[in-house]
């Protein structure tokens, strides 16, 4: 395959994603070539790789993405994905108006692009799911909400909340929120045997009802400085009666403003940076 492919990469607040568009050049996501791309030392270096847009049957007006991980991995989706790749469908001439719906295997979601530009815009993220068929979540009877339950470490026992949006999350209050104790728990609970598809891990501190503040271990990403996980987050704190139907969720990367609809749903709003457009050099090899 050819490696002269054109890419653009954005950010969010450091979260930052690598877009390639298959209907301007063919591209095979094969997962040691996007581990390679997404190298901070030996390739471009991002979070992860958005693939898209593609057609998706049955929804002519939808525009199709695929996402992966750093580590080659497919995700479900991903918020500050969606955001991202909505501004690129804008910037790149697909989308024609400023609002959109974007298909991943999390489902469909709708995109408002609150600036001309896309440089802001909101996502509708859907109906959060607590229960633990959904996220999956095997500690629980399947039909039972994962609401302050105890998570067995070889530590001893935490308590997790955990929750479906669109993609698996598990939420802990412990105390110390901070990018050491991120480290320490994020990869213990993300590949716990009882999350068998993986899973995202917040740090949360309330600190008000208006504001949250996270750290965040993204599943097959690591440490990250932002995420749309915190609308996860968020999705927690207003199901155990935390915090207002508006909030601020604080990270190290910055602020997301989080809004539930009267049904629950939940609204995430942010900003989108472009960083670049470009070739590959012709003489990198993965």
């Amino acid at each position: 395959m050819p490696l002269d492919f054109p890419i653009s990469k954005f950010h969010v607040l450091g979260n930052d994603y690598l877009v390639v568009d298959p209907t301007r050049s063919p591209f095979e996501p094969d997962p040691k070539l996007i581990q390679a791309l997404c190298d901070r030392r030996l390739g471009i270096g991002s979070d992860g790789l958005l693939l898209g847009p593609m057609a998706v049957p049955g929804h002519p007006e939808a525009f199709g993405l695929r996402i992966f991980n750093p580590d080659g991995s497919e995700a479900e989706t991903s918020g500050d994905g969606i955001r991202i790749f909505g501004r690129y469908l804008l910037e790149a001439g697909h989308a024609k108006s400023r609002a959109c719906c974007i298909h991943t295997l999390g489902g469909h979601f709708d995109v408002c692009f609150l600036a001309e530009d896309g440089s802001l815009a909101q996502v509708d993220m859907g109906l959060p799911s607590f229960r633990a068929g959904d996220i999956p979540f095997t500690g629980i009877a399947a039909h039972l909400e994962v609401l302050e339950t105890p998570l067995f470490l070889p530590t001893g026992p935490i308590t997790i909340t955990a929750l479906n949006l669109g993609n698996p999350h598990c939420i802990i209050f412990p105390g110390e929120v901070s990018p050491a104790n991120a480290r320490r728990l994020g990869p213990k609970i993300e590949r716990h045997p009882e999350f068998p598809e993986r899973v995202n891990v917040l740090l949360v501190e309330v600190t008000s009802r208006e504001r949250l503040r996270i750290e965040i271990w993204e599943r097959g990403a690591g440490y990250t400085p932002a995420s749309g996980s915190s609308a996860a987050a968020a999705a927690a704190c207003r199901r155990l009666n935390l915090i207002d139907p508006h909030v601020t969720v604080s990270m190290p990367g910055g602020s997301l403003d989080i809004d539930f609809s009267p049904e629950g749903r939940v609204l995430m709003t942010g900003p989108v940076q472009p960083i670049f457009q470009g070739h590959l050099h012709p003489e990198w090899k993965p």
